[in-house]
This record gives C-alpha cells, sequence and structure tokens, in this order.
C-alpha cells in the first residue's frame, strides 16, 4: 500500500471516528446549545455575562444568533470555557467515507458506461442490464483504486 493510500486511510479513519461519535449531535435544541446548556448549568444571563467579562446584552445576543449560525466560533468557545464545558466543532459527514466516495465512483462509473453503451448500442453491440452493471462495479473500484485528481469534479 502506498504512502498517500495509507495517509488517506488515516484521515478517513479519523472522520469515520467522529460520525461515530457525533452523528447524533445532528438536532440541535431550537433555542440553541448556549442557552441550553447555561439552563441546564442553573446559570442566568447575568452570571455568565459577569464570568466573560461582558454585558447581558452581548450574552443574550449569542443566545439569539446562534440557531440562525450568525455566533463566531470564538464567542462559541468563549462562552462554554466560561460555562465550565468544552466547545466541540466538527464537520460530521451524514455517513461513512468509503460510502460517500463509492457512490461518487459508481456515479462517474455510471457515465462512462453511458457513453460506452451509447455508441455500443450504434454498433449493435450493446450490453445487458446485468452486463452493465458489472462494469460499473469494475470501473468504480478502479477509480477508488486511482482516485485520480478530477475524482470531485462536477462532470
Amino acid at each position: 500500500m502506498s504512502i498517500e493510500k495509507i495517509v488517506a486511510k488515516q484521515y478517513r479513519d479519523k472522520v469515520n471516528q467522529a460520525v461515530k461519535q457525533f452523528g447524533d449531535f445532528s438536532i440541535h435544541p431550537q433555542e440553541g446549545w448556549l442557552r441550553t446548556v447555561r439552563t441546564a448549568l442553573g446559570m442566568s444571563g447575568t452570571q455568565l455575562a459577569k464570568r466573560l467579562g461582558v454585558t447581558k446584552a452581548r450574552v443574550s445576543k449569542a443566545e439569539h444568533d446562534e440557531p440562525s449560525g450568525s455566533v463566531t466560533l470564538k464567542t462559541m468557545q468563549s462562552m462554554a470555557e466560561a460555562m465550565d464545558c468544552k466547545f466541540v466543532y466538527a464537520v460530521v459527514p451524514n455517513e461513512d467515507v468509503e460510502a460517500i466516495i463509492q457512490q461518487r465512483a459508481k456515479r462517474k462509473a455510471r457515465l462512462q458506461v453511458k457513453a460506452a453503451s451509447t455508441h455500443m448500442a450504434l454498433e449493435a453491440q450493446s450490453l445487458n442490464k446485468e452486463q452493465l452493471e458489472f462494469e460499473i462495479e469494475r470501473i468504480a473500484a478502479q477509480i477508488i483504486d486511482k482516485m485520480p485528481s478530477d475524482f470531485w469534479n462536477d462532470e
């Protein structure tokens, strides 16, 4: 196995671990995590503001901005720390990385097979459905193995 493939596998394993750990956190509380955690701790907005060294209005604004996604990561982290919490930021795929890559490779393989089968049909050499699926799987495996630089380019 090449160094590039080993490194790619390490990255995939790391992301897949995040999917396992954080996949259940995809549903955010309607009022946002900041207000939810502060309320769960029994901490008032004024108390949090004092711990942060800011005004209560600033805490209210951050809690209001979080559900719409307009609060900064820096603000999230400082508020979490002021509540004796960790701020965790992650980009978590909806499914494991291999499945995403497999779907993309099959899509690219289908386009290649479709183009080739059109030419073959013109020459009365078309493949049946089973043969087409075999070719799609074969070409998808080749694409995954080589991971061409245009893999994520849209056709």
